[in-house]
């Protein structure tokens, strides 16, 4: 069995991302996935997906908006303190 990863970056943490499409964008992370060194940001990586309409529920077809995965080496923790971006997780937290 492989041990996942530790990384510095947890649930609830405020970052910003520092490549891609979402440049310089802020948010809270949501979720962690350690074996894919994913996270998912709110507010940042919007996909937009197709929803089938259920006439069973009453559910009409349409696009729903989510937030799709961001590579972890993608984004950068911020210094609550600072509010500037940092390597190190800062000690106060």
């Amino acid at each position: 069995m492989v041990m996942p990863k530790k990384f510095k970056i947890k649930k609830g943490d405020e970052v910003v991302v520092i490549t891609g499409r979402d440049k310089g964008f802020r948010g809270k992370v949501k979720q962690v996935n350690r074996e894919t060194s994913r996270v998912i940001v709110e507010g940042v990586n919007i996909r937009k997906k197709a929803v089938r309409p259920n006439p069973q529920t009453g559910q009409e077809g349409s696009f729903v908006e989510k937030e799709g995965t961001i590579h972890i080496s993608n984004v950068m923790l911020i210094d609550p303190a600072t509010q500037k971006p940092t390597r190190k997780r800062p000690s106060s937290q």
